[in-house]
Order: structure tokens, then C-alpha cells, then sequence
């Protein structure tokens, strides 16, 4: 039998992404409120471009340390 398919495995899968996800975003709550200004406001009404790519590399980097600390 497909080892994902199995309901422990499948149901651990899900709390661990959720998990993931939550950190995720308190992550990303706590760096916006250390910044000086929106993160959104900067980023969505101003177009500030060179800020959208300093918070995607961000973003990748709490993923994959989110990932990191779940997977091992």
C-alpha cells in the first residue's frame, strides 16, 4: 500500500503543514512590526518592488527553516 495514503500518515502531514504555516506567519507578523514602516502598504499601494523582493527572500528563508525543523 502507498505509505501517504495511510490515515496516521495523512493526518500528521496536515497538522505538520499547519503547524508550518502558523509559524510562517507569526514569523512574518513579528518582522513587520520590527520594521520601521507597512510591510503591506509599502509593498502593494507604493509598488515598492526592491522591498517586495528583501520580503520573498525572506519568506523563503522562514520556509525553509520552518521546513528544516519538521522534516528532521
Amino acid at each position: 500500500m502507498i505509505e501517504w495514503l495511510k490515515p496516521g500518515a495523512f493526518l500528521g502531514s496536515i497538522v505538520f503543514a499547519l503547524i508550518g504555516v502558523v509559524i510562517f506567519w507569526l514569523c512574518f507578523i513579528i518582522i513587520d512590526k520590527i520594521t520601521p514602516y507597512d510591510l503591506w502598504e509599502e509593498i502593494v499601494e507604493k509598488q515598492n518592488v526592491a522591498l517586495g523582493l528583501v520580503v520573498a527572500a525572506m519568506c523563503l528563508g522562514i520556509s525553509m527553516i520552518v521546513a528544516a525543523a519538521i522534516h528532521g
